[in-house]
């Protein structure tokens, strides 16, 4: 499905605020409801819009540390990934979750209520695999933190 001017205006908005009315959306990009539905339909069959989500926020649930942890292993077999990969996926701190290039194997994203927090995560993490270094770095300040993924034309 290629995707027009109007389609990439839904999925700016819809990115922006998804609780929008499709009368507000229609009128922002300049349509009337039903084609906007539509579109917005086809774009969700067409999987550019995977799922609608309520966006918490982490300082209010007491999460106020967000860290980076660097993960290198000697293990690279299929089976190692698989057993690692589930393991890290059932952790409810992990908030991204990237096998990498470069020098670091694996970089995972936590959200903790302090960095002390990290103690037993790093405990969580070792007991999944086998692991050969792991280290972590905290953020001082988020200075962007975006949920919303560029549309180009």
């Amino acid at each position: 499905m290629d995707i027009d001017h109007y389609d990439q205006a839904i999925l700016r908005l819809l990115q922006t605020d998804s609780d929008q009315t499709l009368q507000t959306i229609a009128e922002t990009i300049g349509l009337s409801a039903t084609p906007t539905a539509r579109r917005i339909r086809l774009l969700k069959e067409a999987g550019y819009i995977r799922k609608n989500v309520t966006l918490l926020d982490a300082d209010t649930l007491g999460l106020n540390a967000t860290l980076f942890v660097f993960i290198k292993t000697s293990h690279h077999d299929a089976s190692w990934l698989d057993q690692f990969a589930k393991g890290v996926a059932r952790m409810p701190e992990v908030l991204e979750f990237y096998r990498m290039s470069g020098d670091v194997d694996y970089l995972v994203k936590l959200a903790l209520p302090d960095v002390a927090a990290y103690d037993d995560v790093y405990k969580k993490l070792i007991a999944i695999a086998p692991l050969s270094d792991v280290s972590a770095s905290f953020a001082m300040e988020a200075i962007k933190n975006t949920t919303e993924l560029p549309v180009y034309p």
